[in-house]
Parts: C-alpha cells; structure tokens; sequence
C-alpha cells in the first residue's frame, strides 16, 4: 500500500470537516476486523501540540499532524501493520487494551479498545503523530494479541 498523499488544507476549518466526513461520518474497520470510532473531541488531542513542544495544554494547531490525517485510515487498515501494546502512563506498565499501529516509518496510531453489545471488540480513536523520538520505544514494546486483549475485556 502506497503512502496517502499529505493534506493540504488553508484552514484548521478545512481540517475539522475533513475530521468530520472522513472519520467521524466514516466507517474505519481494521485488517483484523475491528471497527474504529472516532469522537469529535479526540480532533483537538491528534491534531494540537503544546507551543513550547513539552508536556502542558495543547494550545497551538499541528500542520504536520494534521496533514498526515489520511494517514491514519491507511495504517488502521493495512494488513501488515505492526501492532504494539500500549503504554499506559498513569499505571506505568503496558496496557493489552490499548495498540499502537506502525506502517509508515514513524507515524503511529493508538486507539483503545473494549467491547461493543455482541461482545466483540471495538476501538477508539485515541491519537495519531510521528514518533520521531519514542519509535525505538514503541518497536520495542510488547507486541499486541487480540486473542488476549478479548480474554482480558470478558473477564
């Protein structure tokens, strides 16, 4: 699969609608059948970044971020994606319901998964960005199962 082209878009407003049609009116469906939901909320925490580049509010639109966008589809759906556990900072370990995707170079998703009515699994949309300095990391990280991820939600 061939990397989506940047967007190129004059306004954040041009962005969000892109958000908006494309992911939140969508119907994103993983490789491995999960189908992802994306909230209207999560816009701002994928594609803002705190204007002094370290941790704090998110008070300043991400170009980079934002023109990658398509990015996110293509990643979720490509069938040979590397899926990672993620990590989950407030516990401080690894989380076997969150995964991490990585199919072009640096550029990562991560959503959070449970369970929908029929007792299969769902996600959601958590964030998206270049990994440009955690990608060691990440690659390093346990590698996700979604028989375990399942057993873990049913229990």
């Amino acid at each position: 699969m061939a990397l989506p082209p940047l967007l190129i878009y004059e306004t954040v407003r041009e962005y969000k609608q892109h958000y908006e049609r494309h992911y939140q009116r969508g119907a994103i469906v993983t490789a491995d059948g999960i189908r992802v939901y994306f909230k209207p909320q999560k816009f701002g925490h994928a594609f803002y970044q705190n204007s002094q580049r370290r941790k704090g509010p998110k008070d300043e639109f991400s170009e980079e971020r934002a023109q990658r966008m398509d990015w996110i589809k293509a990643t979720l759906e490509h069938p040979e994606a590397e899926l990672y556990m993620g990590w989950n900072k407030d516990q401080k370990c690894y989380d076997e319901t969150r995964r991490v995707s990585v199919v072009f170079a640096e550029f990562v998703v991560v959503i959070e998964l449970g369970l929908n009515k029929r007792n299969e699994l769902k996600g959601n949309f958590v964030t998206c960005y270049v990994a440009d300095k955690s990608i060691s990391r990440i690659k390093s990280s346990p590698i996700w199962d979604k028989d375990k991820c399942l057993k873990n939600l049913k229990k």
